[in-house]
């Protein structure tokens, strides 16, 4: 049992920030900066590949308010809401959540840059992906 799992289960304990019937919020035990918060269906599904329609609907509905909810408890200036899907994108607990990163100054958390790479023919990416 994953330890997301343990954690919605009650046998590992968390600080929660929200709960109901689908989702619950903890405060990631890593703070990268103060208020992070993640959010993570209770129905254990590995990504966002591997989740239902009705946990993902869920999950869209909690993520602004909760994201709002933390931005203006906490005084953050904005916030990161983040979801790694896999391992190579980073992904270390084979358990969806999302990462809600508040935001206080321009270099206290997270810098996101998208590094240059050979630009592909646009009509050929739309072939791949629609088929």
């Amino acid at each position: 049992m994953c330890i997301f799992c343990q954690i919605i289960e009650g046998t590992i304990p968390s600080y929660k920030v929200y709960e109901d019937d689908h989702v619950i919020a903890i405060l990631d035990i890593a703070q990268v900066t103060y208020g992070h918060t993640l959010v993570i269906p209770k129905k254990h599904c590995n990504d966002i590949l591997d989740a239902d329609e009705e946990s993902m609907a869920h999950i869209a509905k909690v993520l602004p308010m909760l994201s709002n909810k933390i931005v203006t408890s906490c005084k953050a200036k904005g916030s990161h809401i983040i979801s790694n899907q896999g391992e190579i994108s980073g992904q270390t607990v084979d358990h969806l959540h999302f990462h809600i990163v508040p935001r206080y100054k321009e270099d206290d958390a997270i810098i996101v840059k998208f590094n240059e790479t050979n630009k592909p023919e646009l009509s050929e990416v739309l072939k791949t992906i629609n088929g």
